[in-house]
């Protein structure tokens, strides 16, 4: 087995300190009048001997483990999974690393998480929340540690966070379908008292009263198994056979009201229109295309670690607290358009 190159065998090979060798390597050589040549010479040996350093050893001298602990519903949603891809992305261009972990909206269990970040020394926490975890999140950030909450608030919790507001959305869409003929409107959701659950119900209800009519809503246990979920639409909608358009708050739910709505033999805008909150590949290959109401994913990802970093590198002295409110889009396909027989 080769020998592990040390920073003292590049030491004594240049004929340097092994404080040199250190300032070079962590990019503090102009800093401590190191000539250019010198750092150049240090940095072309360290590539040709191929020397990585020791991560541990670094992180006890620094204080720091350039790790980023990221919390998030359910990694295996299209949504979630491309938010988190996104946020490594734009992390590893600036050398920090993500740990990944989903909660699958268990209190208990991302009250363990945020425990094992603690004890990896993570040095900044990304997380989409269940409630229930207000006093460890506020216990985090009055120990001055790194957070940025996304996708839902905590309520009482002053914290920074990056959200999309969900209730404009679905108040577009909502009017959306009011402006093509469709009077009886349903909203499908998840039982929740998370914020941006309650944000798009409550669009979708200021529109429905501000044309007068009645709401029609569904709420699903989040735990519910795939098959059960689509009984508790199938029944809903063949209790309401008057309903000629239907708007899902998530995209899983879209999908599962789509396999509900075929069962029940209806066409699609026909005899049902519907809107998706969260687009997905499906909605664009699906037959008709699906009317969505698109998230900025990206611009959510690139907030979120811009607000991070902020913090972490002590860009903002005065210890504010950022919450930034990015707005959505509706992308209307062929799913919300009336059709003229």
């Amino acid at each position: 087995m080769k020998k592990k190159t040390l920073i003292r065998d590049i030491a004594q090979h240049l004929d340097v300190s092994i404080a040199t060798v250190s300032l070079v390597l962590n990019g503090k050589a102009k800093g401590n009048r190191i000539s250019d040549a010198l750092a150049e010479k240090v940095l072309a040996y360290v590539e040709e001997v191929g020397y990585k350093p020791n991560q541990l050893a670094k992180s006890l001298r620094t204080g720091k483990t350039h790790v980023i602990g990221l919390i998030v519903e359910d990694i295996a949603n299209s949504f979630f999974a491309t938010v988190a891809g996104l946020i490594e992305k734009k992390a590893l261009e600036r050398g920090y690393r993500i740990i990944y972990c989903s909660t699958n909206n268990d209190t208990a269990k991302t009250r363990d998480l945020l425990t094992m970040f603690q004890e990896r020394h993570v040095d900044g926490y990304v997380v989409a929340p269940p409630n229930g975890v207000e006093e460890e999140i506020g216990t985090l950030v009055r120990n001055g540690k790194p957070v940025v909450l996304f996708d839902r608030l905590l309520p009482g919790v002053l914290v920074n966070a990056v959200v999309v507001d969900g209730a404009a959305g679905t108040y577009q869409a909502t009017q959306h379908l009011l402006s093509q003929g469709f009077l009886t409107v349903a909203f499908v959701t998840i039982a929740s008292g998370q914020t941006q659950m309650l944000g798009r119900q409550q669009g979708y209800a200021q529109a429905m009263q501000a044309h007068a009519l009645p709401e029609l809503v569904l709420e699903v246990e989040f735990k519910l198994e795939r098959e059960q979920m689509i009984q508790r639409i199938h029944e809903f909608l063949r209790a309401n056979p008057l309903c000629d358009a239907i708007l899902f708050s998530t995209n899983y739910l879209s999908v599962y009201g789509l396999e509900a709505i075929s069962r029940l033999g209806l066409r699609i805008p026909e005899d049902i229109a519907l809107i998706s909150f969260d687009d997905s590949d499906l909605f664009r290959l699906y037959s008709p295309t699906i009317t969505v109401i698109a998230q900025p994913m990206e611009v959510m990802a690139e907030n979120v670690i811009s607000t991070l970093l902020t913090a972490l590198e002590g860009g903002d002295e005065q210890g504010r607290t950022t919450q930034v409110q990015l707005p959505p889009s509706l992308l209307i396909r062929e799913s919300s358009i009336r059709r003229v027989p």
